[in-house]
């Protein structure tokens, strides 16, 4: 007589690897040294916040952990990594999208994220278990970056590192340059994720119809730079513990660049050992640079932050790789799941086996960021969406649903 198979729990638990939080505005001051204190005041009273995510009544959701652990728990979520998103002190807009600082802007913009990463600690302190914080860095001064990755990870924050977008024209160095090896060394070190959160990376456009489509276009490819200029610049090769996760860029596109990606290395490489082609002043010492190709690395090193996933992509699940797809619900934005999780689930994920729902919606989170999985099966066992209820299709989007996830004739990305 043979063990019967144990069947699965009635519940998913569901760890969102993409949310966002900060502070209310003058909520920051304490966190910031005294000496800035009078800065601080004269910048808080002239600042006119412009997001309207930011804006009562909804805008505590970034802060007020009691309502934020209710709502997300109310949507089938037990935990989250927990990106930025209100403004850190001097700053002009969030600081996922706002530009490098200038040489005078530089101490004030260091400052105010430190701030929002020792905001972030105490955040996460309230809900310990539930909670990934990430901590941002500014790239211009690398010993302090290094500095404040070790403090960061000792405070608690297992989400990671954000790492800053390095548009075309930055003040900063590319993200291939071997001038980020201690950043990698430190990362790789302490097992500290390295995020590259989308939306971060492009030039600044202006505001004109134009150029918000021009954004809408491109935003994307700007922040998957991040992947190709890791690879090619040999950070893998150098720091084979080193982790990339790439959040809120979509998950479709990753296939297909992942092929291009290799094709030119194979071009490349070979180009290297064949002196006569045009192609090999660029080839020359790449092989040397970056060790495995770039698919080997994704294997090895990559994750995706994939948020809302969309129906359309989850037929590449397998070619992305089931081990790296890692959902989320982008919560508190418009263009969120809340409160409409299961259903954006459903959309998704209907008539898939378990196993691969279980490991797409919580395990590979858990796995990256350090979740206690058993911990949190237990409040998903109350809590979290009906393993039932997401294996069925979604005839129709709910009223009012505004996300994304929704959107019917999504086609995937060439990036």
């Amino acid at each position: 007589m043979t063990d019967r198979q144990t069947p699965p729990p009635e519940r998913y638990t569901v760890i969102s690897a993409d949310c966002h939080a900060g502070a209310d505005l003058l909520d920051y001051r304490p966190y910031l040294a005294s000496r800035h204190h009078r800065a601080f005041d004269a910048w808080a009273a002239d600042y006119v916040n412009p997001f309207a995510d930011l804006q009562a009544p909804e805008a505590d959701r970034n802060w007020d952990s009691d309502r934020r652990l209710a709502e997300l728990e109310q949507d089938g979520v037990v935990a989250e990594v927990v990106f930025p998103n209100t403004v850190p002190p001097f700053y002009p807009s969030t600081s996922l999208t706002a530009a490098q600082p200038t040489a005078e802007e530089y101490e004030l913009r260091w400052a105010g994220l430190q701030a929002h990463n020792r905001w972030m600690a105490d955040f996460c302190g309230l809900a310990p278990g539930r909670r990934a914080g990430t901590f941002q860095i500014l790239l211009g001064d690398l010993d302090a970056a290094v500095a404040e990755v070790r403090r960061c990870h000792a405070a608690g924050l297992t989400g990671g590192v954000v790492l800053p977008g390095v548009p075309p024209g930055a003040p900063v160095p590319e993200l291939y340059s071997a001038v980020y090896d201690p950043l990698w060394a430190v990362c790789a070190e302490l097992g500290v994720p390295v995020n590259h959160h989308g939306g971060s990376a492009g030039p600044v456009l202006g505001e004109e119809p134009a150029a918000r489509a021009v954004f809408m276009v491109e935003t994307t490819w700007f922040s998957h730079r991040a992947l190709w200029h890791l690879v090619f610049g040999g950070a893998f090769r150098r720091f084979p513990e080193l982790r990339l996760v790439l959040t809120e860029q979509g998950s479709g596109w990753i296939p297909g660049v992942l092929d291009m990606l290799d094709y030119y290395h194979r071009r490349l490489v070979g180009a290297a050992t064949r002196a006569s082609t045009a192609e090999s002043k660029f080839g020359a010492g790449l092989a040397e640079a970056m060790g495995a190709g770039p698919r080997a690395v994704w294997e090895r090193n990559c994750f995706v932050g994939a948020s809302f996933m969309r129906a359309h992509e989850v037929p590449l699940r397998e070619r992305i790789g089931l081990d790296k797809i890692m959902w989320g619900s982008d919560f508190p934005h418009d263009e969120g799941t809340y409160p409409y999780t299961t259903e954006a689930l459903r959309t998704a994920y209907a008539g898939l086996p378990f196993a691969e729902v279980a490991a797409m919606v919580g395990g590979n989170a858990a796995r990256v960021y350090g979740f206690d999985l058993p911990a949190l099966d237990t409040l998903a066992a109350k809590a979290g969406p009906l393993v039932d209820q997401v294996a069925l299709p979604l005839d129709a989007p709910p009223p009012g649903a505004t996300s994304p996830a929704f959107a019917t004739g999504g086609s995937v990305r060439v990036w």
